[in-house]
């Protein structure tokens, strides 16, 4: 089997079910593991190398999310088999591992990654359990417009403790229903602000001198830290193997 892997999230789950040998193109975004920035570079998030892909003669071609869809229209339209996920919760993340894994084979490997990452899980439940303060947590994705986390995770915020005060925008299926804005944080005071700017570095010196913005708590504590988009941003293990360790620092050191 030839598989095309268009985000970052497959490429992930198959080195760590043990079958990136199936792997045969990925998306110029990859970065975890290491070893896969070497593969060939077929895709970026909104458009791809439809010749080059079409070339590999690939049996499977994974994406992600309603912004690929005319990626797998046009792939489809050729003829390729291809599979978009578009999931947005803590939940979906490991049914889509299920569903990948099993689909290839990896039955045995599935399950125990799967109980691997509920362990993580349940160790970020038993952390957040002895929290003596639950710290109120903006999540930017993006700063200009200003758009807050997506829904897996706010699930990872409030796993490891947090609460996040965007809750309600953040089950929005679609970017633009995660807009806020400056006053609209100003209102709700976060303790802890984390940026984790999609595709570039976040500057945090414009965040602090945002204007009103010295009023926020996390401001006036110093408690703004970016956060990186390759572990929070990836709808994939990323943001439980590795997302949940930060926070819990990051939660740690702020009760202190």
């Amino acid at each position: 089997m030839k598989i095309i892997c268009l985000t970052e999230e497959s490429v992930e789950t198959l080195y760590l079910l043990g079958k990136e040998d199936l792997i045969t193109g990925v998306s110029s975004f990859v970065k975890r593991p290491i070893e896969a920035r070497e593969l060939p570079k077929v895709s970026l998030f909104t458009s791809s190398n439809i010749e080059k892909i079409v070339a590999m003669k690939p049996d499977l071609v994974l994406g992600f999310s309603d912004i690929q869809k005319d990626i797998a229209k046009e792939l489809i339209g050729l003829g390729i088999d291809v599979w978009i996920s578009n999931h947005r919760s803590i939940e979906g993340i490991l049914k889509y591992i299920q569903r990948l894994g099993y689909m290839i084979g990896a039955h045995t490997k599935t399950d125990e990654l799967l109980k691997s990452l509920s362990d993580k899980i349940h160790e970020a439940q038993s952390f957040a359990s002895k929290l003596e303060k639950k710290p109120r947590v903006y999540f930017e994705e993006w700063d200009d417009p200003m758009i807050s986390n997506i829904g897996w995770v706010s699930d990872l915020v409030e796993l490891c403790g947090g609460v996040d005060i965007n809750k309600e925008h953040s089950r929005g299926i679609l970017a633009k229903e995660r807009f806020v804005d400056s006053q609209e944080i100003i209102r709700k005071n976060p303790d802890i602000i984390f940026a984790s700017w999609c595709g570039k570095k976040a500057n945090l010196s414009s965040i602090k001198s945002r204007e009103g913005w010295s009023a926020i708590n996390a401001i006036k504590k110093n408690q703004v830290f970016e956060l990186s988009s390759d572990i929070f941003l990836q709808p994939g293990p990323a943001p439980i193997v590795d997302g949940i360790d930060i926070l819990k620092e990051c939660f740690s050191k702020w009760q202190s």
